[in-house]
């Protein structure tokens, strides 16, 4: 009987898509097409590679229509956000428009008489791409387009809640005309994909996801030496100091805590407040948080969809449960249908009187649900900011550049951001410390992560 994998939509339970599972033999030839693929595609030209990826990002744009709603299907995002397509747009025209330069030879720093000394940057080869669900577009398209401008070839594998969105790369890649084998869709269960990161026929894998996954992932990959780029858990903090504006802080932070129902990888789930402003920010907040409309997110009145599945919403509740089980005031309490245990289903919820005995300010939460504490000064702030296993960005809220430097320059995070949040600017490179994982993406510096060194050392007088 042929395994299948069935995307459950959590709008109303039933079964979206359903694909079935790559047999051993589908795969082996995916990866053989990958590899013979390889030599060809990494002898086109870079400025080529640019008009393939450019040609494919116009023939995605054009499936915008279907592409929204089919988000909602798989994973719960309002339509009214429209999709991903504008930072895909933005990300994938950025490290095209840089590849030239990121990718060029570098020229030995001290000149000598004689000699040509540079450095090249290989492609690594076969890289696989394992993308989640939340963002399931604008992930996947971090290291799809910048290993294909470097002259690799890519094998996706997307999380069973978002199936359709590999079809729809491959779709649009295949209206491109992009050489067959550059790129590749498949569907695979655990263990066939951890039993490929073990054969040694994958030269990269980008892993978006859970520290179990990153863990699961390290394990099946040892003794390869293949790279790792893995992006796993976050528990990212604000800090908002007197002198912020503590109106943009509220507007930001909360649309930073609960956007995509509070889904997204840099996403705020904890918030620290100095003692001067706490009250009137935590005013704010909770009325900004008040204006949330939980519902169907195929309706345009709806502004926080279902979670992607209930148990992340379950996760939600035993968070918000052992919080007031230990203290901690819970000040929204939304009346929402079908909030019940077991629903994918939940309001947004703000919870102050916390401490870091709680979960929900330790352990990543992933959904719609914010802690915020008082702090007494900077000290207090940076060092429950790093008392955390994770570290991907934190954003500091104050009119002082150079205070937020100096406080930046002490917290553990792969991004420091001043008066904003949840957001990849894609000129700077993505990355994280601690659980957070390690890698990097997006940037010249995310290019030279999908490469490899070559060193020449070549003696033209004799």
């Amino acid at each position: 009987m042929t395994e299948t994998v069935k995307l459950i939509s959590p709008i109303d339970g039933s079964v979206y898509a359903e694909r079935s599972v790559a047999t051993d033999q589908a795969l082996n030839a995916a990866v053989e097409r990958a590899r013979a693929a390889q030599s060809g595609w990494a002898q086109v030209s870079v400025a080529e590679r640019g008009k393939y990826m450019l040609a494919m990002l116009e023939a995605l744009f054009s499936m915008t229509d279907e592409v929204v709603p089919e988000i909602a299907w798989q994973m719960g995002r309002p339509v009214r956000y429209g999709g991903e397509f504008g930072g895909v747009r933005e990300r994938a025209s950025y490290m095209i428009e840089i590849a030239e330069q990121a990718l060029k030879p570098v020229a030995a720093a001290n000149p000598k008489d004689g000699f040509r000394r540079y450095v090249k940057k290989e492609p690594l080869g076969v890289v696989m791409v394992i993308a989640p669900w939340n963002y399931p577009y604008l992930t996947a398209v971090n290291t799809i387009v910048p290993a294909l401008m470097a002259g690799s070839t890519v094998i996706l594998k997307h999380a069973a809640q978002t199936l359709l969105v590999g079809e729809r790369f491959a779709k649009a890649f295949e209206m491109a005309g992009l050489p067959k084998g550059v790129f590749q869709n498949v569907v695979l269960n655990h263990g066939q994909t951890e039993k490929l990161l073990g054969s040694g026929k994958i030269d990269h894998v980008n892993f978006t996801g859970s520290v179990g996954g990153g863990r699961a992932i390290e394990k099946a990959a040892a003794g390869t030496f293949m790279t790792l780029g893995l992006e796993l858990g976050g528990k990212d903090p604000a800090y908002v100091l007197p002198d912020a504006s503590i109106e943009n802080a509220v507007a930001s932070l909360v649309d930073g805590a609960f956007f995509n129902s509070g889904q997204c990888c840099c996403g705020i789930e904890r918030v620290y407040v100095h003692e001067k402003v706490y009250d009137q920010f935590v005013e704010g907040f909770i009325a900004e948080t008040k204006n949330y409309v939980v519902g169907n997110p195929l309706e345009q009145s709806t502004t926080l969809g279902p979670m992607a599945h209930a148990r992340f919403a379950d996760l939600i509740r035993e968070q918000k449960a052992e919080a007031l089980r230990k203290g901690a005031v819970a000040h929204i309490n939304m009346k929402v249908d079908g909030d019940v245990a077991g629903s994918p289903y939940i309001g947004p919820e703000v919870l102050t009187n916390v401490d870091h005995q709680m979960s929900v300010m330790r352990e990543e939460s992933f959904g719609p649900i914010v802690g915020i504490m008082k702090v007494r000064n900077d000290e207090e702030a940076i060092a429950l900011m790093n008392d955390s296993p994770y570290g991907l960005t934190a954003s500091i809220w104050t009119s002082d550049t150079e205070h937020a430097i100096s406080i930046g320059d002490r917290v553990e995070t792969g991004t420091v951001f001043m008066n904003r949040c949840d957001y990849l600017d894609p000129a700077l490179v993505w990355t994280g410390v601690k659980d957070t994982g390690k890698g990097a993406a997006l940037s010249a510096i995310g290019y030279d992560n999908l490469t490899r060194p070559k060193s020449y050392h070549l003696k033209e007088k004799i």
